[in-house]
């Protein structure tokens, strides 16, 4: 039986009856299969297996925007949906005859052998692909489409074994026409095909309205902070306007400033150094974006370079409760406050470091307000227009804070701490369930394309 039936209650597959006899599938990891279904390798399964190909990107002559180009097909169109219906680049004529591309019928199923290793997708026009994606056609009066799309999708979580690279998991069109693909008989591929087609689409829905219910509470937890640290916790002390636009009125004995008013004088906004490539196990830790995007990262999920390489840029040290804000990327304007454990790591130069002066200003209450809707305001404010995301230290600098008794913006931070808490217990409780409904899906494929379970009359 497959690990992720093992690691999942049983429950949910119980129902289900096995088949009458089983034997040996030769492959060890997979273990026994139905008696009736037969061994093959997928390209005993295919009639088409197309590999493609890049022209160069830097000739006009090649690429077009034009609608009526050939649509290119590259692993991010495939990754989005399992349907790909459209491109984000297109060929000429010139273009696809450079490489001698092969254009892919309708009904295609491609797959991945680079980067989302075994992602499966569905080609819904004719077109071609690049280089880490193969094109399927199935020898239908053998291997349905629809089955060997399931049974591709099970064999993602053991492509793995399949895959070869220093650098990162690959594939290549031989490993994958050596693949194996065990068949059953064409009702039963009908059966199992409709069968996972409704179960997952079910779980999918299920899925897809929690992770809803997750962005509505980010949502009410933005909307929660915003007016704790831009209004305060008393609804009716008297108001005026604060003369930023985005910010609206304030407390009448509050005030605004710049970020740079309120930082501590001695250890002014910075960021850090230049990444170097080779790391030091045993090295300074070196904060990046990514390690609190989602929560911090733990000590060994940090890169680290060698004290020789950092000393010089002690400048850009961390001391507890510091405030990091990304500010390159993808993740730009992200925020997170310094553990202690993190004292004394240093940056990045994709990172910038606020150190609040704590006569004036609660470290916490200016975290808080910068993943306010005005800190994300001041955000896309200050990289409208640019090229690539990012702020620079001038932006982060000029950005507006307020400025309130500093033994109010104590309560407002205790009080945004323990509401947010109860935000977090929410969103784990969903997170989880999430999880659980994604490894009942996993289970319920490998269970039916393997005849762990017999799902015949289950589909009629």
């Amino acid at each position: 039986m497959s690990e992720a039936l093992r690691t999942l209650s049983a429950e949910p597959l119980r129902r289900f009856k096995p088949y009458p006899a089983y034997k040996d599938s030769g492959v060890g990891w997979l273990g026994e299969i139905p008696a009736a279904w037969e061994a093959k390798r997928l390209k005993n399964c295919v009639q088409r297996l197309e590999s493609g190909g890049t022209p160069e990107s830097d000739n006009f002559e090649y690429w077009t925007d034009d609608e009526s180009g050939i649509p290119w097909v590259a692993i991010s169109d495939m990754t989005r949906s399992f349907h790909v219906r459209d491109t984000a680049k297109r060929l000429t004529e010139r273009g696809l005859r450079s490489k001698r591309l092969p254009v892919l019928p309708v009904g295609t199923l491609l797959y991945s052998m680079y980067a989302s290793l075994g992602k499966v997708a569905l080609l819904e026009i004719d077109a071609v692909v690049n280089q880490a994606i193969l094109g399927l056609v199935t020898r239908e009066e053998l291997v349905s489409r629809d089955y060997l799309h399931w049974w591709l999708e099970f064999m993602q979580g053991h492509v793995q074994l399949l895959s070869s690279s220093n650098t990162q998991d690959n594939l290549n069109a031989d490993k994958v026409r050596k693949m194996p693909v065990f068949v059953p008989g064409p009702d039963e591929q009908r059966a199992i095909a409709a069968f996972l087609d409704r179960e997952t689409a079910r779980i999918d829905a299920l899925v897809a309205k929690k992770e809803r219910l997750i962005e509505l509470l980010q949502e009410k937890r933005t909307a929660l902070i915003t007016r704790a640290v831009t209004k305060g916790l008393d609804p009716t002390v008297p108001m005026k306007d604060s003369g930023v636009e985005w910010l609206g009125e304030i407390p009448a004995h509050w005030n605004v400033s710049l970020l740079d008013k309120v930082v501590d004088p001695l250890r002014r906004i910075t960021y850090g150094i230049v990444q170097p490539g080779v790391p030091d196990p045993d090295g300074i830790l070196m904060v990046r974006g990514q390690n609190y995007s989602r929560g911090w990262s733990s000590p060994e999920d940090i890169f680290r370079v060698s004290p020789e390489i950092e000393a010089p840029y002690r400048r850009a040290r961390l001391k507890a409760g510091d405030i990091v804000v990304t500010i390159v990327g993808a993740g730009t304007g992200n925020v997170a406050l310094v553990p202690a454990w993190l004292e004394g790591a240093n940056l990045t130069q994709t990172t910038g470091r606020v150190a609040t002066d704590n006569r004036k200003m609660s470290n916490r209450f200016v975290a808080y307000f910068l993943q306010s809707k005005v800190g994300s305001a001041s955000v896309e404010l200050a990289v409208k227009g640019a090229a690539q995301p990012g702020l620079n230290l001038g932006h982060l600098a000029k950005f507006p804070v307020v400025i309130s008794p500093l033994d109010e913006q104590h309560r407002i931070a205790d009080f945004i701490d323990s509401e947010i808490a109860k935000f977090e217990s929410l969103e784990e409780r969903i997170g989880t369930a999430i999880d659980h409904l994604r490894e009942l899906r996993t289970a319920l494929i490998s269970a039916a394309v393997t005849g762990k379970i017999d799902v015949r009359e289950e589909a009629a």
